[in-house]
């Protein structure tokens, strides 16, 4: 599915969306300061290990000396978590916390600069990724990954989870987990829905793949692309303690959000708030 389909079937379902946005009682997830500890409200976990957020990310040599299957040391198995039942929306815990997501990258003529503005105010976030965009561009998820932001699966294609059989949805989010792991350095512990468009398929095979769901509660609508102004309107507007912010760094023009984050951002660290994000579960 192209691009500007997806951006087009996004438009229809805004309504759907939203009303899963609304529902908070979802699952919260755990941050406190420094090197910040994450664990799922509704289902404690044992507390991570310190470390860094990935393993050591593959040199661009290596990309294309090491073949995605084959040979090499097996896979290291996902450790299998609860089926939630809805997916994480927010943070808990003290003090002013907030988390940035950005979806549907990566891509050359956006992520570099959203990279770039989040090193300039040395800013973590996560990026849910899709597999066929990484294929191409495999050093921007070795520079998240030496830049500490967190990684996430958001499938290899961008298609709507909810028309699709189980072993076509395995195979969208596994492909995606092993891409993301060889480039990486580690595989994803955090699944997003193309969307936010959940099934039950989708909450089995994301924890059986040892991935945790999450949405957000915060959509900057830039993938309607509404104009710079609406989409600082929206973060500002809509910032709050425990609050989850989707943004966009592929799937059309994305430059408003480029723009739009080199002001909103910086209004967000001035008024006291701490952008987190997830630690490595062991």
């Amino acid at each position: 599915m192209q691009k500007d389909q997806l951006f087009t079937r996004r438009r229809m379902l805004l309504a759907g969306v939203a009303a899963l946005g609304s529902a908070g009682t979802a699952g919260a997830v755990l941050a406190s300061d420094g090197e910040e500890t994450v664990r799922a409200a509704a289902a404690p976990a044992p507390a991570p290990a310190p470390g860094p957020q990935a393993r050591p990310a593959l040199g661009p040599s290596a990309f294309r000396l090491q073949p995605l299957t084959g040979y090499g040391p097996p896979r290291t198995p996902p450790r299998k978590l609860k089926v939630r039942d809805e997916p994480i929306l927010r943070i808990s815990g003290s003090g002013r916390r907030m988390v940035l997501t950005f979806d549907d990258g990566p891509h050359p003529d956006y992520t570099p600069d959203i990279l770039d503005t989040l090193a300039r105010h040395r800013v973590r976030a996560m990026f849910f990724v899709c597999g066929e965009c990484v294929v191409e561009h495999r050093e921007l998820l070795a520079r998240m990954a030496e830049e500490g932001h967190v990684v996430g699966n958001h499938t290899w294609t961008h298609p709507l989870l909810t028309s699709l059989g189980r072993r076509e949805i395995r195979s969208e989010m596994e492909r995606t987990s092993d891409i993301i792991e060889d480039t990486y350095g580690d595989r994803p512990q955090w699944f997003r829905a193309p969307y936010g468009a959940w099934n039950r398929a989708a909450f089995q095979l994301g924890a059986e793949l040892g991935m945790e769901p999450m949405a957000w509660t915060v959509d900057t609508t830039d993938w309607m692309e509404p104009g710079t102004d609406t989409i600082v309107d929206q973060v500002e507007s809509g910032a709050a303690p425990g609050v989850v912010v989707l943004s966009h760094d592929a799937g059309g023009d994305r430059s408003q959000t480029v723009r739009a984050i080199r002001e909103w951002l910086p209004y967000l660290l001035d008024s006291g708030y701490h952008l987190t994000v997830p630690r490595r579960r062991v």
